[in-house]
């Protein structure tokens, strides 16, 4: 009977431990789209910093995701950082030289011991190649500190070395 116990206490220990870190990241719900279509970023916030509670979130917006559109969150300031893409694209037969390039969400308080999701959609330009990864690097504002989930991988290196990863969404082929 030990035995057994033992094990399972074992197998719990390295559930818990195997997926507390993949759950301390600051993710996307959906982490993969189409190139050329229009995707809904839910960004998942799983804890405060240092056990003190989010009271900002900023999300600089990767280049060629565009026409992005924030969703307001009660009890939250929203701002949305407009400036010039680095090249025009074309979106709905229209040549889109500019959009929201940084998303904020300031004034609330989210306690560490709670989760909460924070939205905005956009639009994948067709030219982004399929099977890459755009990343979209977050600064977590706490009382007093900050996460920075800003480390992007290098050619080569897996999401799972970096100890601060920005979230990613992996590219597939457009329809």
């Amino acid at each position: 009977m030990f035995k057994t116990s033992a094990i399972a206490c074992a197998v719990a220990t390295l559930l818990a431990t195997g997926t507390g870190a993949a759950l301390a990241h600051v993710t996307f719900e959906t982490q993969t789209a189409a190139v050329g279509s229009t995707y809904k970023a839910v960004l998942r916030i799983p804890h405060g910093c240092e056990g003190k509670p989010t009271t900002a979130i900023r999300v600089k917006i990767p280049e060629g995701f565009i026409a992005v559109k924030p969703m307001p969150k009660p009890g939250w300031k929203l701002e949305a950082v407009k400036g010039s893409y680095a090249k025009a694209y074309t979106l709905w037969g229209e040549t889109v030289k500019e959009g929201v390039t940084e998303v904020g969400w300031s004034g609330g308080s989210l306690p560490d011991e709670f989760y909460d999701e924070f939205v905005f959609r956009g639009t994948l330009a067709s030219d982004l190649p399929a099977g890459e990864t755009l990343f979209f690097p977050v600064v977590q504002e706490c009382e007093g500190a900050v996460e920075r989930w800003i480390e992007i991988p290098a050619a080569g290196q897996g999401e799972d070395a970096l100890e601060m990863p920005a979230p990613g969404l992996k590219l597939t082929p457009g329809k």
